[in-house]
């Protein structure tokens, strides 16, 4: 019989935390997390865990190293109080852009996070939509990524029934993109040719495909500073979409992002809770977030009692 389930939560995202408990019938276990007035990190279990199947919601968001600092100081309080299994639970996973060498002397900082993980006594791993499907390979545990296209295909099915084309915003988002449009009685497909010059800033270059008279929705797995998308939207509108909006599993939104959103072209974002809205991003009215609580109860329900999460996956 499997040992009893705990779930903790950092204070990355309190809310998806007790969102996630509710969806699973069972109470947030306690844990104190604070900064000493230097920086540093404390943390103190308020409940026995001894041999428990312990859950962590953390996802490693703005301010990403102190998030990612909270989670691995928790992973080892939990192991030296003797919790049977720790499971890191990342509904955002940071540092994932930084996945390969891209340069001479750079790091693969994806690869240096999955290490401290596996180090710190983290034994299993359940993400979502993850930047580069392959950092699955940097860790040496169970690696589950989820995604959150059963949430974001409801809300566009239901949103926009008809004359739709789904949209990727450059060449690497095609796959998924298509797959959206193939579920969505086969909307039509577009794809931006876009040529980036260096990090968070881009350049689009021309549309590929008909989005004439149509409602154009861009689909993107993280918006961070925005400028992907708003230059998109503006190629898009000069090529005759009468509409545009946006989807993205992760809402970063970082530094200018909410300013480029309110001068855009853009109508709607739509993005999940995997990363809790901040300052200025919780007044802004184009944006819609929808919750990922009940895709990640499940998966984590499924894993405590041993159950295969296939059925999770689209």
């Amino acid at each position: 019989m499997p040992n009893r389930m705990q779930i903790f939560s950092g204070n990355a995202s309190p809310g998806l935390a007790s969102d996630i408990c509710k969806h699973l019938g069972i109470p947030l276990s306690k844990a104190e997390v604070r900064t000493f007035s230097d920086g540093e990190i404390f943390v103190e279990i308020g409940e026995n865990v001894r041999g428990s199947d312990v859950f962590i919601i953390q996802p490693t968001c703005p301010p990403v190293n102190d998030h990612l600092m909270e989670l691995v100081i928790m992973v080892d309080a939990l192991r030296r109080a003797s919790a049977r299994r720790i499971t890191a639970v990342l509904p955002y996973y940071g540092y994932a852009r930084q996945d390969r060498k891209v340069a001479p002397r750079v790091p693969i900082t994806a690869k240096v996070v999955a290490e401290m993980l596996m180090v710190v006594g983290v034994r299993r791993v359940l993400t979502m939509d993850l930047h580069a499907g392959q950092i699955q390979g940097f860790f040496n545990i169970p690696v589950d990524n989820l995604y959150a296209a059963p949430v974001l295909l409801d809300y566009i099915g239901a949103k926009f029934p008809e004359n739709v084309v789904m949209v990727s915003p450059d060449a690497g988002g095609v796959e998924r993109t298509r797959a959206f449009a193939k579920r969505l009685n086969n909307a039509q497909l577009a794809i931006i040719d876009k040529r980036r010059c260096r990090a968070n800033e881009c350049q689009a270059m021309n549309v590929i495909g008909d989005v004439k008279g149509k409602i154009a929705v861009l689909l993107d797995d993280m918006v961070d500073t925005a400028g992907t998308l708003c230059s998109g939207a503006d190629m898009l509108i000069q090529a005759g979409a009468t509409e545009v909006h946006a989807c993205c599993s992760h809402g970063v939104l970082s530094g200018p992002a909410i300013d480029r959103l309110e001068k855009s072209k853009i109508s709607s974002l739509v993005i999940t809770d995997s990363v809790p809205l901040r300052g200025a991003a919780k007044e802004c009215s184009k944006i819609k977030v929808l919750t990922v609580s009940g895709l990640l109860g499940d998966a984590i329900g499924n894993i405590h009692n041993e159950d295969s999460i296939s059925s999770l996956f689209v």
